[in-house]
Formats: C-alpha cells, structure tokens, sequence
C-alpha cells in the first residue's frame, strides 16, 4: 500500500522480479500464517514473528481464476480424448501450477476432486467451474466433520451451529454464556471415552473438561477440522 501511495501501478512497463499474480499468491499464504494455516485437529503454534496488518487485508480474491479453469477444460478434453498417460500427467501438472492461487485447504479438496474425476466417480457438469467443484467439496467436508463431532460428544445441534455460523473469536466465544451453555450439552461419558482412547490414557472429569473447552473452542474458530483417530 506504502508503494501505491508512492505512484507505483502495477501496469507500468517496468520489469519486476514479481508480477501482481505472484504478489497476491505471495499475499494469500501470509494471511494463512496469519489465521493459523492449515488445520491440524486443535493444537497451537505462535506465529514466530509479526505480520503487517496491512498485508494481511490484501483482497486476494483478485486473483483471477479465469486462467486455472481453462486449464481444466483443457485438462478434461485431453482426459476425454483418449490421450496416453504421459499427456494426461502432463496436462495434470500445468493445472496444478495454478493451484497456488488456492488456499492451502482449498488446494486440497481441488486434488480429491481431480483423483475423483480421473477415477469417473465424477462426471463434470457443464456451466460449472473448477472453484465451484473445489467449493462444494469443502462445504460436504465440512459438514461431515460437524456431523462427526456432534455425534461422538452427543451435542446440542442448535446451540452448536449457532455458535459455528456467527463471528467467533477467543474473545467473544462465551458471550451471553453461550460456550458455557453449549459445553453443558455434552455427554460427559462419550467425552470421556473418545478422550481416553485418543489419548491412551485415563483422564478424570476435569482434565474431560479440559480438553472439551479448548478441542471446541479451536473447532468453531477454525470453522472445523477432522477429529484425531482413536489409538
């Protein structure tokens, strides 16, 4: 922003070491940094130093996602055409180098959707694109990793996704006593029971208590993640 005060427009003729792409895509895995990156089933880890506010509140939604869905098409005329591996793989590489203007989430389910297509579990639609698909991916995942949560601690549905899809921070979260009210929904035996086998160990009441608080306060803020596997 410093250097737009300062008259720089990225359609100047200069030559740059970046272009505004690079930029943006370079923007984007600093504000994960910023948010906690990828999910990783609650655990926490300091940023080890500070991020620009500035650069955090780029509109990375400027990049423009014209160039990966062509990209597609092309990827899905050739596996259509019946084209050799090597010109398949080869087309599969040249869309995953677009992937860098995905988040690291995103970028995830765009790979799940792709070995879905090459497999034809999927069949593509027309009119749809490639962020659509990627889209819809996480929004199933997202509600299985709710679903799964409500069913191992046995929740309060409404109070969960009440809490779930408003504008959760550490600092509101229990508003109203709202967190409070949710925990008290809990099945303390099924808590107690999923914590024990995950963690190999017996746990008393409290230290169930514990990790209920700080498992579901990570899991609203972060919007979700999957549940760690049993031991």
């Amino acid at each position: 922003e410093a250097a737009k005060i300062q008259g720089f427009v990225w359609e100047d003729d200069n030559t740059l070491a970046l272009d505004e792409n690079t930029y943006l895509v370079l923007a984007l895995r600093y504000k994960e940094l910023a948010s906690g990156g990828e999910e990783n089933g609650g655990g926490e880890e300091d940023v080890p130093f500070d991020i620009d506010g500035h650069l955090t509140e780029i509109d990375t939604g400027k990049i423009d996602a014209d160039y990966m869905n062509s990209r597609f098409d092309k990827y899905l005329k050739i596996l259509s055409s019946g084209a050799d591996a090597i010109e398949i793989q080869n087309t599969v590489n040249a869309l995953h180098q677009s992937f860098a203007s995905l988040s690291q989430e995103q970028q995830k389910y765009a790979d799940i959707f792709l070995r879905d297509v090459q497999r034809g579990d999927v069949t593509p639609e027309q009119g749809k694109t490639f962020r659509d698909y990627i889209s819809e991916y996480q929004s199933h995942a997202k509600n299985a990793q709710v679903r799964q949560l409500l069913e191992v601690f046995a929740l309060d549905e409404g109070k969960f996704n009440a809490l779930l899809n408003a504008n959760i921070t550490a600092a509101n979260i229990n508003e109203f006593g709202r967190f409070d009210a949710l925990k008290n929904t809990v099945d303390k035996a099924k808590a107690k029971h999923y914590f024990e086998q995950r963690d190999g160990e017996s746990l008393s009441i409290f230290k169930v208590n514990m990790k209920i608080d700080t498992l579901f306060q990570d899991f609203i803020i972060k919007g979700g993640f999957d549940l760690e596997p049993l031991k």
